[in-house]
């Protein structure tokens, strides 16, 4: 039996806004607790993009999704090619939670919440006639 949603060549395989890049850097989480409680947790990156991050704690934490955090990568870690939405302490919003990886480790899946950059397009004055 053919299924037809695996069967259609046409089908983008990719939905991204930007290129997820594979890279493993210390960041840090801070965010509010139910009860608003500073908390923070130190983290791995696995991959980045432009507008998210996925990253593995190294023990658990407790953040249910749909929860703010900000996500910050540790300062002495930042690498040369790193996007420029990642530089600095960004507000983001947790997406999911993967309880536990292949690593073993809980994961968090982050949308960055930073304003797409908007391409310009010229459009040519049209004339109205009536």
């Amino acid at each position: 039996m053919k299924h037809m949603w695996t069967d259609d060549p046409t089908r983008p395989t990719n939905k991204r806004a930007a290129e997820r890049r594979i890279l493993s850097l210390p960041a840090r989480l801070t965010w509010k607790d139910q009860r608003g409680t500073p908390r923070f947790a130190s983290v791995v990156t696995r991959d980045v993009s432009e507008f998210g991050v996925y990253v593995e704690c190294p023990s658990p934490v407790s953040i249910p999704p749909y929860r703010l955090v900000q996500f910050q990568i540790e300062p002495g870690a930042r690498e040369a090619g790193l996007p420029d939405t990642l530089k600095g302490r960004i507000l983001s919003a947790v997406y999911r939670v993967t309880p536990r990886t292949g690593s073993g480790r809980p994961g968090l899946a982050l949308r960055l919440m930073v304003e797409p950059r908007r391409r310009v397009q010229r459009v040519e004055p049209t004339r109205a006639t009536a």
